[in-house]
């Protein structure tokens, strides 16, 4: 291998996963400074040549009987005959905590192999292929005497290649003791640029958001732009938010979409196209003849007229779905808690073995990479 000139040693690496290169770093200087290396860091997560293994990260809550709730982290791992194997099961993440009321933490979206989670409060950044994460400082801010300030889940991350480097953004509001006053709310848009380790206001607003909702599974990253499910004047909206130029937009949902048809939402991508999944809630009373569950697709992005439907599945028993996976299969929670798949080919369900409390799943889809999460203190 000494021999070896480094542009081969480099085609050699990309073979093997992430584990195993961790493992190369200890062999030698010269392994460890490659593999290090920002240029073959990013050769291996950007690399077209290679076939690359997707993953699942599964964030979900177990009940144990003298803790109360636990909020852990699984990864699975989707092979060739489309079985759902589990890899690191019940990884437990400091920080995050939970309140009588909220049993389940949040899991935003997936960037270069990253993911973040968050309790509402908290914001923890995470590699799942390293085992590797930071705690987010808090937000510097403090509420004037006689306000409150309520964390409405509205948090995005991305990559901005201007500055080649993560940024965080969210959105909070900040409100009298009285409590809800409409005419007192007002809201507040925090950015978190990683390269200096600091938030800061997004003071170029000019619009009143909408309201954002935390809906299961809906926030996703897509095209350089965040998107969270909202609300704007009784209208279901995606708000944008593109981390690049730290401008938010508002998207048309499909003109079938209703704010009084009591439909449910889900965010994805399937075939690199915006993928939006219409369903009934849990709480729904279902019309099997007449209810259906809709898989539309946004042919051109940001062009409403282009929302295409796609999938018209009959309805499920289940609590909502949650990601789409090489394009074909369709993962979703029953009711009861348990993970299982549609096959949008075939319309094949099948039950998969692995469970988690009733409304507790969220899921991501992600390839793993060497990208360094830099260290700090709580």
């Amino acid at each position: 291998m000494k021999k070896l000139p480094q542009d081969v040693m480099i085609y050699i690496f990309l073979r093997f996963s992430v584990k195993s290169l961790l493992r190369f770093k200890l062999i030698s200087k010269t392994w460890y400074t490659l593999i290090q290396s920002s240029t073959f860091i990013n050769i291996h997560l950007n690399g077209t040549t290679i076939p690359k293994k997707e993953f699942i990260v599964c964030s979900h809550s177990i009940k144990k009987e003298t803790e109360g709730f636990k909020n852990v982290l699984s990864i699975l791992y989707s092979d060739d005959h489309d079985n759902i194997n589990i890899i690191l099961p019940d990884l437990d993440l400091p920080y995050l905590s939970f309140t009588p009321f909220y049993h389940f933490n949040e899991l935003v979206g997936t960037c270069n192999g990253l993911i973040v989670l968050t309790d509402n409060e908290d914001i923890v950044l995470f590699n799942p292929a390293t085992k590797t994460y930071m705690l987010l400082p808090p937000s510097p801010f403090v509420c004037q005497k006689g306000f409150n300030r309520n964390f409405i889940g509205g948090v995005g991350f991305g990559f901005d290649p201007i500055i080649n480097d993560y940024k965080f953004v969210r959105i909070s509001e900040v409100f009298l003791d009285s409590y809800w006053c409409p005419e007192e709310k007002v809201q507040k848009v925090e950015v978190y640029d990683m390269c200096i380790d600091s938030w800061r206001d997004l003071n170029h607003i000019d619009q009143q958001l909408p309201n954002v909702h935390s809906y299961p599974c809906f926030e996703k990253l897509h095209r350089g732009t965040f998107h969270w499910y909202a609300t704007s004047d009784l209208m279901d909206v995606i708000l944008c938010f593109d981390i690049r130029t730290e401008i938010f937009r508002n998207m048309k949902m499909p003109d079938s979409s209703n704010y009084f048809d009591e439909m449910s939402y889900s965010l994805t991508v399937m075939t690199e196209f915006l993928t939006l999944i219409c369903y009934h809630g849990p709480d729904s009373e279902i019309n099997p003849i007449r209810d259906t569950m809709d898989i539309w697709i946004m042919i051109e992005y940001g062009v409403h007229e282009s929302w295409t439907k796609k999938h018209i599945i009959k309805p499920l028993p289940i609590e909502y779905p949650l990601t789409i996976l090489r394009d074909y299969l369709l993962l979703l929670q029953k009711k009861s808690g348990l993970l299982i798949w549609y096959n949008l080919n075939s319309n094949e369900v099948r039950e998969l073995d692995f469970l988690a409390y009733p409304r507790s799943l969220s899921v991501i889809g992600y390839q793993e990479s060497l990208i360094s999460i830099p260290k700090r203190g709580p």
